[in-house]
C-alpha cells in the first residue's frame, strides 16, 4: 500500500479538479466497494437517464447492500433489469441515490424539463424555488422519492458538491457525512469529494476510538461508526426507523466496513489489529470474521485525536467543555485563537495541547461526544424530514413514512420473538471491481 502525502489531511485542497492532484495514486481506493458487475452496470444505466450533469453519484442502502433485516412487503419495481432482480432476490427494494451537482438551480432547471413527474407541486414554481428549498433548508439535499427510472423504483437526493465537501470535511450537519461513513457504491467519482470523504472517514474512525475502550472488536468499532448518524435523527424517536438498523447494516456488511477502515487503521499510530486471525491470508475478505483491536489510551495521543476532529464539530465540543470547566469566555477565546488551524501558512500537523489532553482524560468525554453528535445532527435532520412533505408531496411523503413505520413495527415484533439476528453473507454480491475516473 502506498503511503499518502503526509499533509493531505491537515491541508486538504478541496478545489482540485483532476484525480492526478490527489495525494497519491491509490488515494481513497478504500471508498470503492466491490459489487456484482451486472448490478453495477444496471445502476449506472439509471444515471444515464438523467441528462442534467451529475458530477458525483453513489447508491446506498438495503437496496444495494445486504442487511440483516425483517422480511416485509416492499413497494416493488415495475420492470427492473434482470441484474437488479437477481441481487435483490425479487424483493423489489427501492434503490437510494445521491447526486452531487455543480449548480443546483441549473441542474433542477434541466431536470424539470425532462422529469417534471419526479417533482411535487413545488416543481411548478420553477427551478429557483426548488434550489432555494434545497440549499437553504435542512442539510442542503433535495429528495425525489418513489420515482421509476429504467423500470426501477428509486429515491434520489440532489446536493451541491461544495455543500457535500463542506459537510464531509467539517461536519457542519453530518447528514451526508454520516451516510458516507457507511459502505456506499460510488458510480461517478469526483476528486475533491474523494479527498473530503477520506477526511470524513478518518475523522469517524477517531471519534469512534474516543468512544471505545482500550480493547474492542471490529463489530464494536463498526457499529459505533454506523451509529453516529442515527444520534439525533428524529426518525429514531418517532418510530419511523428500524430500531435495529445499525445492527442490520453492520452484520450484513462486515467485509465492506473493513475495506473502508482497515487501511486507515493501519496508518494510525495509536490503533492496531491484535488478533491471530489477521495472520491468515483470507481474513480481510471474510464477512464472518470479527477480529480484535486495541488502542493506546495515552492522554497525549488521545488529545491529538480530539484536536484533529472536524472543525465545526470540534468547536461545538470545545464550547461544551468550556461550560463544564467554567472557563471565562475571554480566556477561552484567547485559548482557541492559539490553536487556530485555519492559517494557510501553518503547515505543521495539528497537535492537542493541555486543553485537548484534559478533554481526552475527562470521564465525561463519551457523554459529551455523544451530545455533540446529537446536537450537530438533530436540527438539519429534523428540517430534512419536515421539508420532505414539501419536496416529495403529501402522498409520497406519507408512503415513505408508512414504510418506515412498518419496518419499525416488524423489527420490534421480530426482536421480541427471536434471540438475535443471523449475519447474512455478502460474498454472493462480489465480483471484480475498481475505482474509475469521473465520467460525464
Amino acid at each position: 500500500m502506498l503511503r499518502d502525502a503526509p499533509d493531505w489531511e491537515d491541508n486538504p485542497n478541496l478545489s482540485i479538479s483532476t484525480f492526478s492532484e490527489l495525494p497519491s495514486k491509490n488515494f481513497g481506493v478504500n471508498q470503492h466497494m466491490v459489487i456484482n458487475e451486472e448490478f453495477k452496470e444496471a445502476l449506472r444505466q439509471i444515471l444515464w437517464k438523467f441528462r442534467a450533469p451529475i458530477r458525483y453519484a453513489f447508491a446506498y442502502g438495503s437496496g444495494v447492500f445486504a442487511q440483516t433485516s425483517v422480511p416485509g412487503n416492499e413497494p416493488g419495481h415495475p420492470s427492473p433489469p434482470q441484474a437488479i432482480r437477481n441481487v435483490q432476490q425479487g424483493k423489489g427494494k427501492m434503490i437510494d441515490f445521491i447526486f452531487g451537482v455543480s449548480h443546483s438551480q441549473h441542474w433542477h432547471s434541466l431536470n424539470l424539463q425532462e422529469h417534471r413527474d419526479h417533482y411535487s407541486a413545488l416543481g411548478s414554481l420553477g427551478s429557483y424555488a426548488v434550489s432555494q428549498v434545497q440549499d437553504n433548508w435542512g442539510a442542503g439535499v433535495y429528495f425525489n422519492p418513489f420515482v421509476t427510472v429504467n423500470g426501477t423504483l428509486i429515491k434520489y437526493g440532489v446536493v451541491n458538491i461544495d455543500t457535500l465537501c463542506k459537510d464531509l470535511s467539517q461536519w457542519d450537519t453530518m447528514y451526508l457525512a454520516g451516510r458516507l461513513q457507511k459502505p456506499v457504491k460510488i458510480l461517478r467519482d469526483h476528486p475533491s469529494v474523494r479527498l473530503a470523504n477520506q477526511v470524513n472517514l478518518i475523522s469517524a474512525l477517531r471519534l469512534a476510538l474516543l468512544l471505545l475502550p482500550q480493547e474492542f472488536t471490529e463489530y464494536q468499532l463498526y457499529t459505533t461508526i454506523a451509529g453516529l448518524s442515527y444520534m439525533g435523527d428524529p426518525r429514531m424517536t418517532v418510530s419511523a426507523e428500524d430500531p435495529g438498523k445499525v445492527n442490520n447494516i453492520v452484520s450484513g456488511q462486515m467485509d465492506y466496513f473493513r475495506r473502508l477502515y482497515a487501511p486507515l487503521i493501519e496508518n494510525l499510530p495509536n490503533c492496531d489489529f491484535n488478533d491471530p486471525r489477521c495472520t491468515e491470508s483470507d481474513w480481510i475478505d471474510d464477512p464472518e470474521a470479527n477480529v480484535k483491536l486495541n488502542q493506546d489510551m495515552d492522554p497525549v495521543k488521545r488529545g491529538n485525536m480530539v484536536r484533529r476532529l472536524p472543525k465545526s464539530f470540534r468547536e461545538r465540543l470545545y464550547f461544551q467543555f468550556q461550560g463544564r470547566y467554567q472557563i471565562p469566555r475571554a480566556e477561552f477565546l484567547k485559548m482557541m485563537k492559539r490553536t487556530n488551524d485555519e492559517d494557510p501558512e501553518r503547515i505543521h500537523r495539528r497537535q492537542g495541547g493541555p486543553f485537548e489532553q484534559r478533554i481526552a482524560a475527562d470521564e465525561s468525554l463519551k457523554q459529551e461526544l455523544q451530545e455533540a453528535v446529537t446536537k450537530t445532527i438533530r436540527w438539519p435532520a429534523t428540517m430534512q424530514t419536515v421539508k420532505s412533505a414539501l419536496t416529495a408531496g403529501a402522498g409520497r411523503a406519507w408512503t415513505y413514512v408508512r414504510e418506515k413505520r412498518k419496518k419499525h413495527a416488524d423489527s420490534t415484533k421480530k426482536k421480541s420473538s427471536e434471540p438475535g439476528p443471523k449475519k447474512p453473507t455478502t460474498q454472493s454480491l462480489k465480483s471484480s471491481d475498481s475505482p474509475e475516473p469521473k465520467k460525464g
